[in-house]
């Protein structure tokens, strides 16, 4: 038996005893073997496998292909797409590179704008590097080695200075106890690249493999200030194999089959105009019909569930969010303000002084004055108050993303006043309340996120309130999300400045995950409103506010939607929900006929009756995407019937008018969101 020291540590659940100064690849090696463990969870940190397992260390292996493994599979390949970069330009300012979402990127100062050509280049040498099979090698340094060694680099001389404040990503490089350099280290042992990094990383860069591939380029701003240095940003993404890159390429290509912007346009759904400018929609006649259906659902439900219905003024005086503190916490968001109610003297001197107005950024300050413009009873609550607000952000122009990024929405926006007992019970039942909403729009894979303060981190300061306030509101979040038996992710960091919130993330059709309905406890805007009810025993007591969306905006709900169901909608939102086309001009009239009967029924129709041919017709039904196209010809009108033609291609003739009308107005008025739902069957 060996005389070496040993330490204790836990080993996938397991208590284990090993020899003191074993490293991760020792321990994991026969896992690294047989389930392409790449790296270790220490105490919940990831960390290299060359490094030493620490005494009471609890150790989970990481695989490739789990999501920390993707993680740091993607970090690598960014240093090596970086490594890349330089061997071609060794003049080139390092920035920052963080893993992302599906992918990495790397932001570089002093190169020309990056081309296709460019980008085949970088891939090909990242492919030489992968090959090579370069060791990934962490070593410590102090702030001085690290200025020395990269005295070259303006921008990672910045980031040991400021400790990475400020700049985007930069977590990935500085901002732990300490500085670590990683060396990319050829098989002879000589330093390939280094850099400033808190890793952890690969191996080596071979189990890269083939599964990685650049993306597209961009410029940037060195720490995202328009102000600052211009950059160009180079993306790529990586997946632990050739067959998973291949599956996201395909799921990218879907995803742009289904942009709402492209179907926007190709549907006439709407659009934004210059002359209005960014982040600013303007809906066309189909896009307009689409919102309306949706928004009278919507407003429906709300008054089926006992909501108020209220309504508030678009612009309003700084003071009132200067009081909720949204000025200064929420300024850079808000469009500037506008001087007015200046007056002057015919010299021009000013003998009143003007007020600031701002465009409304959120609804609920006015709301509060709702509820403060009058004595509260607790026999009043629960108040819920709601509003389809119109609401304006100042999203900077290059941010502004059609309808999910803009400038001017509309929120289906509630405002719940309760006591604290309340709380939990009226949480559960908005929660309840939203997942019907979604459900009911053909959204069903869904799971809570639970967004909390920053406990530690430097973002601390932004959340106002009372510590205990705090302690109470996400405990209570916290347990109503438990109580609904649903899957719930934490969001440290993620909360509203002035209390935690619950959103619901929705899952689209090609498995994208989209935040939708939130509701929010805020326990800080009814004391700086100082807003009161009389409870049971005459006491004056603070209500607590819930704040909750459903559909989060209007406008970008519609744009989920869209990409959802690629503009194919269920046949109770489809703008226009049958056409009808006639097979010959002689049957025209029969046509009108059965159009005035359906829209009789409230269905929404339009009938071809232009010059193109037949077919044309027939193709251009197929390409809006309308659910039931009519057909008749001399047999149809002779029987009193019409031939259905489905947006699948199916076709079912001779269908009897009673019949056909009765199926597509059961259709429409079950909500049927199943596009199987939607085809004609014979009893």
């Amino acid at each position: 038996m060996s005389d070496k020291p040993t330490i204790d540590i836990t080993l996938d659940g397991a208590p284990r005893t090993i020899e003191a100064g074993t490293t991760g690849t020792l321990l994991l090696q026969d896992a690294a073997k047989k389930d392409g463990v790449v790296a270790m969870l220490v105490d919940g940190e990831p960390w290299d496998l060359d490094r030493q397992v620490p005494a009471g260390a609890v150790v989970e292996p990481i695989t490739l292909s789990s999501e920390d493994g993707l993680n740091i599979l993607r970090h690598s390949a960014t240093h090596v797409m970086a490594q890349a970069v330089q061997e071609m330009f060794p003049g080139v300012d390092l920035g920052i590179g963080p893993f992302i979402t599906d992918g990495f990127y790397y932001d570089f100062g002093a190169i020309d704008a990056v081309t296709p050509e460019m980008l085949r280049e970088i891939e090909k040498r990242m492919k030489r590097i992968v090959k090579e099979g370069q060791r990934f090698v962490r070593r410590d340094i102090t702030e001085d080695q690290g200025r020395e060694e990269l005295a070259d680099q303006p921008y990672k001389l910045e980031l040991i200075t400021t400790k990475g404040a400020g700049a985007e990503g930069a977590g990935v490089e500085v901002g732990g106890a300490g500085l670590t350099m990683y060396d990319n280290v050829r098989r002879d042992g000589t330093v390939a690249w280094k850099d400033l990094c808190r890793g952890p990383h690969l191996p080596t860069t071979r189990l890269i493999g083939a599964g990685f591939a650049l993306t597209k380029s961009s410029a940037a701003y060195w720490r995202g200030d328009q102000h600052g240095d211009s950059l160009q940003r180079i993306y790529g993404t990586a997946w632990a194999s050739k067959e998973d890159l291949r599956a996201h390429q395909e799921r990218i290509k879907e995803a742009e089959r289904r942009d709402h912007r492209r179907l926007g346009a190709e549907l006439d759904l709407f659009s934004f105009p210059e002359e209005i400018g960014p982040g600013l929609v303007v809906f066309h006649p189909k896009g307009g019909m689409l919102r309306h259906q949706i928004e009278s659902y919507v407003i429906a439900r709300h008054e089926e569930a006992g909501f108020d219905f209220v309504h508030t003024p678009e612009i309003s005086k700084g003071g009132l969010f200067r009081t909720s503190g949204h000025l200064p916490y929420y300024a850079d968001t808000m469009f500037p303000p506008m001087l007015a109610d200046e007056e002057t003297d015919a010299g021009g001197n000013v003998i009143r002084a003007g007020q600031e107005y701002y465009l409304k950024a959120m609804n609920c300050p006015m709301h509060n004055l709702i509820f403060r413009s009058r004595g509260r009873s607790y026999r009043e609550l629960p108040m819920r108050l709601f509003e389809m607000g119109r609401d304006y952000r100042y999203e900077k122009s290059g941010v502004v993303h059609g309808l999910t990024r803009m400038r001017g929405f509309t929120q289906d926006d509630s405002h719940t006043y309760c006591t604290r007992e309340q709380a939990p019970d009226e949480i559960r039942k908005q929660i309840e309340f939203f997942i019907s909403i979604l459900s009911a729009f053909g959204l069903t894979d869904f799971h809570l996120e639970l967004s909390t303060r920053d406990e530690d981190g430097e973002g601390k300061g932004k959340f106002i309130g009372d510590e205990e306030d705090w302690t109470v509101a996400t405990r209570t979040l916290e347990e109503v999300c438990r109580s609904t038996g649903l899957d719930f992710v934490p969001d440290p960091g993620g909360a509203a400045f002035y209390g935690p919130k619950v959103s619901v993330q929705v899952r689209d059709a090609i498995g994208r995950t989209w935040q939708m309905s939130t509701i929010q406890y805020d326990f800080n805007q009814p004391e700086r409103f100082d807003l009161e009810y009389t409870a049971a025993d005459g006491s004056r007591q603070r209500p607590i506010m819930l704040h909750s969306a459903k559909l989060g905006s209007v406008e970008r709900f519609i744009g989920v939607l869209i990409e959802h169901y690629a503009g194919a909608f269920p046949a109770w939102l489809a703008p226009v929900q049958v056409r009808l086309v006639p097979v010959a001009e002689a049957f025209n009239d029969y046509v009108e006929d059965v159009a005035v009967r359906l829209r009789a029924r409230g269905v929404r129709v339009e009938v071809d009756v232009s010059d193109d041919r037949f077919g044309k017709k027939i193709r251009n039904a197929s390409k809006e995407k309308v659910p039931f196209t009519l057909i008749a010809g001399g047999e149809d009108a002779a029987a009193g019937a019409v031939s259905f033609r489905f947006r699948d291609g199916a076709q079912t003739n001779g269908v009897p008018l009673d019949e056909a009308v009765a199926h597509i107005v059961r259709v429409v008025d079950d909500r049927i969101n199943d596009p199987a739902g939607e085809r004609f069957t014979r009893d």
